[in-house]
């Protein structure tokens, strides 16, 4: 998708910087400090990882295209470390655990086999009590295009987590057929 310039969660990024920036002011609400370990999932070239940094977690972005890794490295900022890795076997990355797992697009793009494998990932790798905030786009008839997340399918890949809430996320700025996608936050905890 890199190749061809298809990253539709960078131009949400973009365009919904500041709707993102509220959900993780709401994430950090009541945590105290430091923050601890996040990894943001399926990072890319590093849009929302610098800005866990920012905001005192100890940020460490993973994913499996090395060319967008080199990109998200090339950028910086310093002290955050960026992985290539599979976030469908992140016990093989060797990179410990976490308390926060932020996904803004990346559990969009697989099949259920891979969301399954990427739920189990993520749950070897949680801390006790780990957060996962994680943003997906909904069903829709363009289905065969921008493939949709559902509620259920988000609880069916993530066994042993509680949905603690599911908001609807702004779509301001984004435009045609993004803003038909009825994106959603969700947020989970492990139990």
């Amino acid at each position: 998708m890199y190749r061809f310039g298809v990253t539709p969660w960078e131009r949400y990024g973009e365009a919904a910087a500041a709707s993102v920036a509220a959900v993780l002011d709401r994430e950090e609400d009541g945590r105290s400090r430091p923050l601890g370990r996040a990894l943001d999932l399926g990072c890319g070239r590093g849009q929302f990882t610098p800005e866990l940094a920012r905001r005192g977690w100890e940020a460490v972005g993973v994913d499996c295209v090395p060319a967008a890794i080199e990109a998200a490295r090339a950028k910086g900022p310093e002290g955050v470390a960026y992985v290539v890795g599979d976030v469908t076997d992140l016990p093989a990355a060797g990179l410990g655990t976490f308390g926060f797992f932020l996904d803004i697009g990346c559990f969009q793009g697989f099949d259920a086999e891979q969301r399954a494998a990427q739920g189990r990932g993520v749950t070897a790798s949680a801390e006790p009590g780990a957060t996962l905030l994680m943003l997906a786009f909904g069903v829709t008839r363009l289905r065969s295009r921008i493939g949709g997340v559902s509620q259920a399918e988000v609880e069916d890949a993530f066994p042993g987590w509680d949905l603690l809430d599911v908001r609807a996320a702004d779509t301001a700025g984004l435009g045609w057929p993004m803003n038909r996608t009825s994106p959603q936050w969700y947020r989970l905890r492990l139990a």
